[in-house]
This record gives C-alpha cells, sequence and structure tokens, in this order.
C-alpha cells in the first residue's frame, strides 16, 4: 500500500501556465498535478494534490494533516510571507511538511525574502521550477525508506 501525502497550494497557484510565466514557468496546474501524481507513484506515494486561494481551507487541510498524520508538501504562494495563521497549523504537523517554491524567493523581491513557514517546516525547496515538488516528494520516500533521495 502507498503512503497518502498531500500537496498543498495556496493562492495564484492555479493559474500556472499563464501567471507570469517568465517566473513560474509554462506547465499548467493540470500539468503539475499530473507530474506530482506521475513522480509520487514512482516513489510509491500515493499523492493528492490541492490548491485554493482561501488561507483558511489551507489551515483546514494542514489540520487535516496533522490528524491524519500525513507528510504534506507545501507551497503557501503569497501566505509564505506573513501568513501566522497558516504557521501556526503547519506547527502542528504531525509527519514531515517540506515548504516549496518553483521561484527562489531569495532571488526576487525583498518582501519575499522572508517565509513565516520555514522555521516550522522539515525543509525547504526552491528555485527548482515545478522540479522542486519531485525534490520535495523524493524527500519524503527516502524518509519513508521508500525510495531514493536523489
Amino acid at each position: 500500500m502507498s503512503a497518502r501525502v498531500l500537496v498543498l497550494n495556496g493562492p495564484n497557484l492555479g493559474r500556472l501556465g499563464s501567471r507570469e510565466p517568465d517566473v513560474y514557468g509554462s506547465t499548467t496546474y493540470a500539468g503539475l498535478v499530473e507530474r506530482c501524481t506521475a513522480a509520487g507513484a514512482e516513489l510509491g506515494l500515493a499523492v493528492e494534490v490541492r490548491e485554493t486561494n482561501d488561507e483558511g481551507e489551507l489551515i483546514r487541510w494542514l489540520h487535516e494533516a496533522a490528524d491524519q498524520r500525513l507528510p504534506v508538501v507545501l507551497n503557501p504562494g503569497a501566505f509564505t510571507h506573513y501568513s501566522y495563521g497558516l504557521r501556526d497549523a503547519a506547527a502542528q504537523r504531525t509527519a514531515p511538511l517540506i515548504e516549496v517554491h518553483i521561484s527562489n524567493p531569495y532571488a526576487r523581491e525583498e518582501f519575499r525574502h522572508t517565509s513565516v513557514i520555514a522555521a516550522v517546516a522539515s525543509g525547504t525547496i526552491a528555485g527548482f521550477g515545478i522540479g522542486s515538488y519531485v525534490l520535495a516528494l523524493r524527500a519524503l520516500a527516502a524518509q519513508a525508506g521508500e525510495g531514493p533521495a536523489a
């Protein structure tokens, strides 16, 4: 049986492919879902990908993950920089939580250099495009002893 993993995405990530392709690439949100589920299957993980523009919904999903002891790959989007509610929900994790970003926040505007999530995450992967998600899934599989880390 495959280990279940939630891949949670915050605001504007459903606009991938049309939103600033010079920053976020040309892969659509559907392409992201396909890539994550395929990578998960290769790693023995049952990946469920979700996206919301609603902070409360994202917090509820983190509570669900904590209650069910599910690993999480989290791209908080803009909530990364200021959502203490999201940070507090992530701090309740009962399994690994990896923060991901498609772009490298440190190579962008100064306000993006701060993450309120990073201190409560197991780790952060950023700057590898959609590949950031695949790297996070590999890390989770390796931690679970179900696949290679690299």
